[in-house]
């Protein structure tokens, strides 16, 4: 089992920056990859980072150069430093991770941290 808890969400004004965080406790060494999504308002949850667990990254077309994601292997903390944020980046912000065996790896998700971006 693992635990995620986001943080870090808020009102910006587009062009400005927010750091999300996600806590993570419980089985932490079996996780293999953890990652981002967002839920913008009335549309699907998407992918938009990811990290495995050599702390190699992979972004989305639509943050990649404005988003940086990282995880601290020390505290058990996964970020999601985010640049230039433009009014269509507004939505609910999910980090998840993927763990177990390979013959029963889960997905777990947070509980989601809102994010809203004015113009």
């Amino acid at each position: 089992q693992v635990q995620l808890v986001e943080s870090g969400g808020g009102l910006v004004q587009a062009g400005g920056s927010l750091r999300l965080s996600c806590a993570i406790s419980g089985s932490v060494p079996s996780i293999h990859e953890m990652a981002w999504y967002r839920q913008p308002p009335g549309k699907q949850r998407e992918l938009i980072a990811k990290i495995n667990k050599f702390d190699v990254p992979n972004y989305s077309g639509s943050v990649s150069g404005r988003f940086d994601i990282s995880r601290d292997n020390i505290n058990n903390i996964l970020h999601l430093q985010m640049s230039r944020l433009r009014p269509e980046d507004t939505g609910v912000y999910f980090c998840s991770a993927v763990a177990g065996a390979l013959i029963n790896r889960q997905t777990y998700w947070g509980q989601g941290t809102q994010v809203t971006v004015s113009s």
